[in-house]
């Protein structure tokens, strides 16, 4: 990939691109989102956080959700020792599908 094309994979991606402000298809990203992410993203890092494992495991569960079935992901969260998939996780990342 040449350095002047914007990497639009990997955990990174997204935030780079905000930090630009310019969208993978190249357009600006408007100010309005941009303004209203930023103070929603004010909050977030003022948040007191619940410790690691905490925040761990919920990034796994929403993450994974999107590429695991849920009783893969369920045995994973438990061999891993933590806590298995809640009915409301379910609900909310399964129930549709």
């Amino acid at each position: 990939m040449s350095s002047d094309l914007q990497q639009t994979t990997g955990a990174d991606a997204v935030d780079t691109a905000i930090a630009a402000g310019i969208d993978f298809d190249g357009s600006p990203i408007p100010t309005a989102k941009l303004d209203l992410y930023t103070t929603v993203m004010g909050y977030e890092s003022n948040r007191q956080r619940s410790g690691v494992s905490n925040t761990m495991r919920s990034r796994i569960v929403r993450i994974g959700a999107k590429h695991l079935p849920q009783a893969e992901l369920n045995q994973k969260l438990i061999d891993a020792d933590f806590a298995p998939l809640k009915d409301k996780e379910i609900a909310f990342y399964y129930g549709g599908k």
